[in-house]
Order: C-alpha cells, then structure tokens, then sequence
C-alpha cells in the first residue's frame, strides 16, 4: 500500500496553511470505532425486512411486503434525521466526543431491546413483543443521531480544508464503514438468518459495545479535537464529570423514548399525525435558523449554497441505493437461486448486502491513491464532477436491476452475479459521492457550524432513504416499474449536475 494508507504521522496538530504528509493515528481510532458502529447497525439493518416479513411461526411479525417496506422507511428515514440534533448538541453542549460516547451506549441498549423483542414467543404476547420492538427502534435511532454526525466531524478536524489528504482520509474512513458492514451482515445476519432472529440482533447490539469501549481505550490519540466547547482544551481525554454527564444522558434519553412510546400508543392516529408534521417542521425551521444565524459573509453563504444543491442530488442518489436493505432484500430472498449443490447449502439472502462492502475494501483504498496521484497531476476531479459521475454509475446499476427484474418476471430463480453486478456498480458510485460528500461538509461549512451542517448532510440521507422504502409503493399506483424509474430519473440528474457544475464550481470560493 502507499504512504496515504499505511503509515501514521506523529500526532501534532495541524497548523494554518499547514499539509500533511501522513494520516495521523486519530484516524485509525476513528476508523475502528466507526467499524464497531456499522457492525452493528449494518447487522440489524440486514435482518430488518427480513424479520418484519417473516411469519409468525418463524418468529418474525408477518407483516406484508408493504408494510414492512413502509416501517423500513420510517426507520431508516429517522436514523438520518436525527443527525441534525445530534449535531447541534455537539455543537453547543457536549462537544463530538462525548455526544459519541452518549450515542453508544444509547444505541447497544436499542440492540439489547430488539434481541428481547425476538427473543419472545410470538405466540406468547403479541402486545409486549410489539412495544419491545419499536421500543428498541425508537433508542436506536435517537442513538445514531448522537453517534452518527460527530464522529466523521472529528475525521475532518485532522486536515486542513484544501489538504489533499482530507479526501484519502474520508475513504480510509469509509473502509472502516464497509469493513464493519460485512463482518455485521456475515455474522449477525448470518445468526439471525440462520439461527435465530434474537442472536442477530444480540451480535449487533456486542457490536455496538465493542465501539464505545474501543474509543475509550484510544481515546488519547484523539488528541484535543471533540472537547466539550469552552472547556479544557490542553487535555486529550474527557475525565469523571464528563462521564457523569454521558451516563446521566444516555439514561435520560432511553427513558425519554420508553415514555414516549407509551404516550405514543394511546394517541389517536389523527393527533400522532399532526404530532409529526408540526415536529419534523419545527425541526427544519430550528435548523435553518441555527444555520442562517450562523453564517457569516459571501463566501459562507455561498459555499452554504453548494451544500444544499449537492444534497438535492444526495437523496436521488441514495433513494435508489437504498433499496438494497429493502426491494433488493427481498429480491434474494424471493427471486434468486442461492442454493449450492455441491454445498448442499442455501445461502442467506442477507449476505448478497456484502458484495457492496467487499467492492469497497477493495475500491476506497485504490480511490484514495488515484485521487492523490490526479492532485498531483492537477486532474483531481471537482466535488460536483464527482457526483456526477456517481449519478451515471447509479442509473447503469437500475438499468441492470431492470433486466434482472424482467428475467424473475418470467418465474425462473435468476443467477446470482445479477445481483452481484448491480451492487457493484452502485458501490462505485457510492465511492464517488459518499466519502467525498462527508469531505466537502467539513470543507465548505462554517467552522462553528460542521456537526449541524453534517447533520443537515445526514439529513437528505434521511430523505433518501425515506423516499427509497416508500416507492415502490407509489409507483405502484401510477403503473410505473420501479428500477426503470429510478434509472431515468439518476441518469437525468447527473446530466442536470454536469449543465450546472461550472456554477457550483465557482460558488465553492476556492475549495477543490
């Protein structure tokens, strides 16, 4: 491997103006603790439809496909909405690191109540399994947006804005995503598939412990990025009160969620619907203000303006992506062969979700190098060309999807390397849009504002994959397939990105 992967500088802060010529240990830390993270959500997500789709019998919820596309929505809409609070915490209150720590343990507790929730005869009570459950969804995805926004703030802390290194940094980042990601569909899916869906679940939420105790233990090389603002900043490692104060709020906090979930169920349909809507508004109103009040002169705010256009183009993007723990989930399981002869063996329709993983162990470390070595030749790509050019690998997956689809339509079990085609090309993709979009957030957003800016980036996550899980389902009533769809529409908006990239370019005020 190059230097940009393998080797580690002496922790020094990085002054102004200042480049660095290796990755410093912090980032590894980062990396570990994240791939401790994904493992864990990774590993739920896998089993998630599944689960909810399930028969009773088999222990699952025997909803239908629909319905447990919808609540997939909800759910993973949620996870990357609650970034912009989490943000904004950090921001304001606690500082990244120990809104990590919060978020942690916040979110090994909703894995720990899934597994109980599974766990449970189905034919026992009905009622309290139910309650279990969303209880368990409710403290992850208040967890994640703790955990979520802060930890790829502090990555960014390391590098100065234009340092080349900044974009080798987030897809070293991203191995670590990815690395965590197959290990948590191989083992908790692997578990929950063929074990028992509470084992899954129980691996995730180990998985979970595993990162918070590992930030702990390395926590030093961390350095002072991720303090408590106003606080101590010669120190390198929060103390007792903090800890205090983590516990203290992470027990608050699943607390907060067990009432409002009891409240929540004794709620008219017609009250919890006005709930949300008057909450998701205010939510986006809090942001903007926080957002408006804190940005200052012309290059803020047009660099601001590069973040929400790029963002639009995020949730095309990834409403498509994201099918990959809903429709094509289900597409393995339903419509193609995974039983080995010479193995005697099915495999689990979970582990297909890998391919993207693996693609990306293998891509983000070569991505890394052919980014610096196009810098140093002045051919590194622009962000938006970037997008772009994910945008068209994205629409090349749908339009492979498509045919895949059409095959299955005629009642045969198609081949798996259908499946193994379009994740690749999505990951590509992904390759081009997610480690650099985390990269330019904490270029071009204001100092004071990068983790409620990240949050608001989380956010057309949220939109995505909110979009992603309920499409089908509209489509459906205006006659439209699915994948030629989505297909059209990202090949349109990568199209529309390259017409109006030289203006984003200029918007940029200097950042590559």
């Amino acid at each position: 491997m190059s230097d940009a992967i393998d080797s580690v500088e002496i922790d020094e802060p990085n002054g102004p103006g200042k480049m660095r010529k290796k990755h410093p240990k912090g980032l590894y830390t980062l990396f570990a603790t994240e791939m401790w993270e994904r493992f864990s959500y990774y590993g739920m997500r896998a089993l998630l439809t599944l689960y909810l789709t399930a028969e009773l019998v088999n222990g699952g919820f025997g909803l239908s496909r629909q319905e447990g596309l919808e609540l997939y929505a909800i759910f993973t809409g949620l996870v990357y909405l609650t970034p912009i609070i989490g943000g904004w915490v950090a921001d304001n209150f606690f500082g990244q690191r120990k809104t990590i720590y919060i978020g942690g343990i916040v979110m090994a507790v909703g894995q720990i109540l899934l597994a109980a929730s599974a766990f449970m005869s189905s034919d026992l009570d009905v009622e309290s399994r139910n309650f279990l459950f969303n209880f368990g969804l409710g403290v992850l995805i208040i967890g994640n947006g703790f955990f979520k926004p802060n930890i790829s703030t502090i990555v960014g802390e390391f590098y100065d804005d234009n340092d080349p290194m900044k974009d080798a940094a987030f897809n070293i980042f991203y191995l670590g995503i990815n690395l965590g990601a197959i290990l948590g569909t191989f083992i908790a899916g692997g578990l929950g598939e063929g074990v028992g869906w509470g084992w899954g679940f129980l691996t995730a939420g180990i998985g979970m412990i595993l990162s918070v105790l590992w930030l702990n233990f390395k926590e030093t090389t961390l350095l002072n990025h991720g303090l408590p603002p106003n606080g101590d900043m010669t120190r390198n490692k929060i103390d007792g009160k903090d800890w205090s104060q983590i516990l203290i709020t992470s027990v608050s906090l699943v607390f907060g969620i067990l009432a409002l979930i009891y409240v929540w169920g004794m709620l008219p349909d017609m009250a919890t619907t006005i709930i949300t809507y008057v909450v998701f508004g205010s939510l986006i109103l809090g942001l903007s203000y926080v957002i408006f009040k804190g940005t200052e002169g012309v290059n803020e705010w047009s660099r601001m303006s590069v973040i929400v256009v790029l963002a639009v183009f995020n949730v095309v993007f990834w409403a498509g992506f994201e099918q990959a723990g809903g429709t094509f989930n289900l597409f393995a399981k339903e419509n193609t062969q995974r039983y080995i002869a010479f193995l005697d063996w099915e495999m689990p329709a979970t582990w297909f979700q890998n391919v993207n993983s693996i693609v990306i162990l293998i891509g983000a470390p070569l991505f890394s190098i052919m980014w610096l070595k196009l810098d140093k030749l002045k051919f590194n790509p622009r962000t938006p060309l970037k997008f772009a050019l994910g945008l068209f690998l994205g629409a090349a997956a749908f339009w492979v999807m498509s045919q895949a689809k059409g095959l299955a339509d005629t009642g045969v079990l198609v081949s798996p390397m259908w499946l193994v085609v379009v994740y690749t090309l999505l990951t590509l993709g992904e390759l081009m849009l997610s480690p650099i979009g985390l990269s330019m957030i904490t270029k071009l957003a204001p100092t004071k504002l990068v983790s409620v800016v990240m949050g608001l980036w989380m956010a057309s996550f949220a939109a995505g994959n909110y979009v992603a899980g309920m499409l089908e389902g509209i489509l459906i009533k205006y006659d439209f397939e699915l994948y030629p769809f989505i297909m059209a529409v990202m090949l349109g908006s990568g199209v529309l990105l390259l017409l109006i990239s030289p203006l984003l370019n200029k918007a940029m005020k200097g950042i590559h």
